[in-house]
């Protein structure tokens, strides 16, 4: 990352480097050169006061969103289009994330700087051997939830014992650990890409991200009321989302790059955040670049939530921190599963970049 660095263009300058004619009398020869050295000068003066310090050197870097182009991963692609990562002296090239590009292989092979994973996938991938770090903590709260029917008595924990609830086969820890915490004799099933098992009957329960397919519940006619929502982050069970990681030997080669590239992603979802009509817009443009298909609607709704997830109203820590209690939570649950061997110190999987607020 730190070998590839550019001579960047500033906007403003387009046209600098077009002659600049001075004026001035008298014949050639000392006066000659004594106008070429204003006109230099003209342009150095020009050059210092529009390019802010040190954006004229640029970082290449790339970026990895570990999935296909969504609201999920606004405040990137705001970030990028609103130049955030060119004023932190960034060259970025978004790469196309999804299932064929998995984010840790893409990150561990060196074929990503930097990438986005779940928390507890992070760990995971930690405890196999895979050197990465988390360097901004983007969501703080988990939005992955079990959703139920209320005309099948189902209205708190106790109400899914020998019930029939569909999981997701990587996202089982979580509802596991709720399961335990309340006893519960459940029955699961496997769950696919979608939630028709769910609205046709088939269970009684299901699993759905609430920026996702719980608005694709909603839309299908079932109305919010007629539902009951278990999120797991309000029963002590939190399992922080989205992070950015990279390598280790990404981080202790180029701390201050890294860091100015959490720092425009910030900006990226504050602005996102501030202008939602405008970040719609612009996720818009990704998702039909990528003809992956997704409608303004459920957008919106993913950036609402995005928002809920990332700041919530009793947020204790700002966007981009990891709160240790959290790491702690959820390590401990994958130990307890058996997915993990040992659990890696904090300090030593978490590189704060943004500190101070």
């Amino acid at each position: 990352m730190e070998g590839k660095r550019k001579r960047g263009r500033h906007p403003g300058l387009q046209g600098a480097s077009a002659p600049v004619r001075v004026a001035h009398r008298g014949g050639r020869g000392n006066a000659g050169r004594g106008g070429f050295l204003v006109a230099a000068a003209v342009l150095l003066i020009v050059f210092l006061w529009a390019v802010p310090p040190g954006a004229a050197e640029f970082r290449t870097m790339t970026f990895l969103p570990q999935w296909l182009p969504q609201a999920q991963f606004a405040g990137y692609y705001v970030a990028y289009e609103k130049g955030f990562y060119r004023g932190e002296g960034i060259d970025l090239k978004i790469l196309k994330g999804g299932p064929d590009a998995p984010a840790a292989a893409m990150l561990a092979e060196r074929r990503a700087d930097f990438t986005t994973m779940f928390l507890s996938e992070a760990i995971q991938q930690r405890d196999k051997q895979i050197p990465l770090l988390n360097i901004g903590q983007i969501m703080q709260r988990s939005g992955f939830i079990l959703v139920a029917k209320k005309e099948r008595g189902i209205t708190k924990p106790a109400d899914l014992n020998h019930k029939k609830i569909s999981l997701w086969p990587n996202f089982q820890v979580q509802p596991q650990a709720f399961f335990r915490k309340y006893g519960l004799n459940v029955k699961t099933v496997v769950q696919g890409a979608t939630v028709n098992l769910f609205l046709r009957g088939g269970v009684d329960a299901a699993s759905a991200m609430w920026y996702n397919e719980y608005h694709s519940i909603i839309n299908a006619g079932v109305n919010e009321d007629e539902l009951t929502a278990f999120f797991f982050d309000r029963h002590g069970l939190n399992f922080p989302e989205d992070g950015i990681y990279v390598l280790k030997e990404t981080f202790e080669r180029d701390r201050e790059g890294c860091c100015r590239f959490v720092r425009a992603t910030r900006k990226g979802w504050e602005y996102a955040f501030a202008h939602p009509e405008e970040a719609t817009d612009i996720v818009m443009k990704y998702i039909n670049e990528a003809h992956t298909g997704g409608n303004r609607v459920h957008q919106q709704w993913m950036l609402k939530r995005m928002k809920d997830l990332i700041q919530p109203g009793e947020a204790r820590i700002p966007i981009g921190a990891l709160n240790p209690g959290d790491y702690e939570i959820v390590a401990g649950e994958l130990r307890k599963n058996g997915l993990i061997k040992t659990i890696t110190p904090f300090g030593e999987f978490y590189a704060p970049c943004l500190e101070k607020p």
